[in-house]
C-alpha cells in the first residue's frame, strides 16, 4: 500500500485530504478520559499540515443509531486535536450536509477541520452496498485524496473505511503503517518464546484468536472474566463469576489441542473474590478475599487474579522474546481488583522482549494504572482489529488501501 510520505511527495499542497482517523475516545460527559487515539493520529495530521494540505478529519464515536445524538458528538475530540497540534481546528456539525461543505470549503492550506460523527449517518454502517456507497459518494465530494489512519476501524466494512478509498487516490497513514508492521512481527518469523496473555470478559470474543494462536504461540496465559469458563471446564466451582457455559466444549477442545501441540496453557491458581460486583464510580473499599482457583466459594464472584497467579504469570513472561497482551486480568477500574492487570503490565515493562499491548481495555488499563507508555514495545489503538488480524482474517480497511 502507498505510504503517506509517497502521497505527499506527489503533491498535496492546496488539496483536500480526507483522513479517516479513530477518534473513538472514552467520554465522561464532554470530558475525554483517555486521549490516546487522538494522539496516535496527531503525527499524520501534522505531516499533512506541514505539507500545505487542507485536512478533513473524520471518525466515528460510540454506537449512535444512525442519527445525530449529542452524547456521541466529536466536538470534544476536535477541541483536543486542536490543543495537540497547537492550531485552530474547525468543526462541522454534520457529516456531509451544509455545515460540512461550508467548513471544508473555508479551509486554507495547512488548516484542519473535523466533521461530525460519521455514524450519525446510517450509510456509514449499512450492510446494503448501495446505501453505503451513496454515503461514500457524498464523502468523496469533500476531498481530493484519502488517507486511512483509523486502525481501530479497519476490521469494519464501513463506508468511510472500505468504500471511500475506492473513490479517491489513497494511502496509509503513519499509524496504520506502524500497526501493520507490529502485527507482522507477531505473525511472521516471530522471536521465541512467544507468550500471549488473553483477558477480558468473554471467551466467545477470543475464540478465533485462541484457535489461531494454538498453532503459533508457545504459551497462552488466560485471565479476566473469561478464565472462569476455563476453570469451570476443568470441573471447578466458579460461584457467581462470569461464565459462558455454552463455550465449555470449545474450551475443552482448546486445552486438549494445547496439550497435543506442546503449547503451555496457564490458568489462575488463585483469585480475588467478593460477594458482589464493586461500584466503579464510588470506588470505595470492598469486602474481598483471596481463595485458591479450585476452591471458590459458591455465591462469590471472581474479580481479579490472586498474588500467586501474579507471580506465576510474571515468571511465564520473564524470558519471553515476544509478548502479545489483550484484555485485563480483572476489574482494573476498581483499586481492589487492579493488581492482576498491574502485574501483567509490570511484567511486560520488566521483560527484555518485544511487548505489544493489544488496544482496547488493555491500553486503557496501562494509562489508568500510570505506566509509561514508552516502556512497552507498542500499544495498539485497535483491540478488535488486532485480534482479527491475528486470526488471519482479511481486514476490509487494509484491503481497501492496497493498490
Amino acid at each position: 500500500m502507498k505510504t503517506i510520505d509517497e502521497l505527499i511527495a506527489e503533491g498535496v499542497t492546496g488539496k483536500r485530504v480526507f483522513v479517516r482517523a479513530d477518534l473513538n475516545v472514552p467520554l465522561s460527559g464532554t470530558t475525554i478520559t483517555d486521549d490516546g487515539r487522538i494522539r496516535a493520529v496527531q503525527p499524520t495530521v501534522e505531516k499533512l499540515v506541514a505539507a500545505g494540505a487542507r485536512v478533513v478529519v473524520a471518525s466515528h464515536l460510540g454506537r449512535p443509531k444512525g442519527a445525530p445524538d449529542p452524547a456521541f458528538s466529536l466536538a470534544p475530540a476536535a477541541a483536543r486535536l486542536g490543543e495537540l497540534i497547537d492550531a485552530d481546528v474547525a468543526f462541522a456539525t454534520d457529516t456531509v450536509g451544509e455545515s460540512a461543505r461550508a467548513t471544508v470549503a473555508a479551509l486554507g492550506n495547512g488548516e484542519v477541520a473535523v466533521i461530525e460523527n460519521l455514524r450519525f449517518n446510517p450509510g456509514e454502517t449499512s450492510k446494503d452496498d448501495a446505501e453505503r456507497g451513496a454515503f461514500a459518494d457524498q464523502l468523496a465530494e469533500l476531498a481530493d485524496l484519502y488517507v486511512g489512519d483509523g486502525f481501530g476501524a479497519v476490521h469494519r466494512k464501513h463506508a468511510s473505511v472500505f468504500d471511500l478509498p475506492a473513490r479517491l487516490p489513497h494511502a496509509a497513514g503513519d499509524l496504520i503503517a506502524t500497526e501493520v508492521g507490529v502485527l507482522k512481527k507477531l505473525t511472521e518469523n516471530v522471536a521465541r518464546p512467544y507468550a500471549v496473555v488473553l483477558g477480558g470478559s468473554k471467551v466467545s470474543d477470543k475464540l478465533g484468536v485462541i484457535d489461531h494462536l494454538l498453532e503459533r504461540a508457545d504459551r497462552i496465559l488466560i485471565g479476566g472474566g473469561m478464565a472462569y469458563t476455563f476453570l469451570k471446564a476443568q470441573g471447578h466451582e466458579v460461584g457467581s463469576s462470569l461464565l459462558q457455559e455454552d463455550q465449555i466444549p470449545a474450551v475443552l477442545e482448546y486445552l486438549r489441542r494445547a496439550e497435543d501441540k506442546g503449547v503451555e496453557f496457564v490458568l489462575p491458581v488463585d483469585v480475588v473474590v467478593s460477594e458482589q460486583f464493586p461500584d466503579l464510580k464510588a470506588k470505595a473499599p470492598t469486602e474481598h478475599r483471596t481463595v485458591p482457583a479450585d476452591a471458590m466459594p459458591a455465591g462469590f464472584i471472581g474479580l481479579d487474579n490472586g498474588p500467586e497467579t501474579n507471580k506465576l504469570y510474571a515468571s511465564k513472561l520473564a524470558d519471553a522474546a515476544t509478548v502479545f497482551w489483550n484484555g485485563p486480568m480483572g476489574v482494573f477500574e476498581h483499586p481492589d481488583y487492579a493488581e492482576g492487570t498491574r502485574a501483567v503490565a509490570q511484567a511486560l515493562v520488566d521483560s527484555s522482549g518485544f511487548s505489544v499491548v493489544g488496544g482496547g481495555d488493555s491500553a486503557a488499563a496501562v494509562r489508568t494504572l500510570g505506566f509509561d507508555e514508552n516502556a512497552f514495545g507498542h500499544i495498539s489503538t485497535g483491540g478488535g482489529a488486532s485480534l482479527e488480524y491475528l486470526e488471519g482474517k482479511t481486514l476490509p480497511g487494509l484491503a481497501a488501501l492496497e493498490d
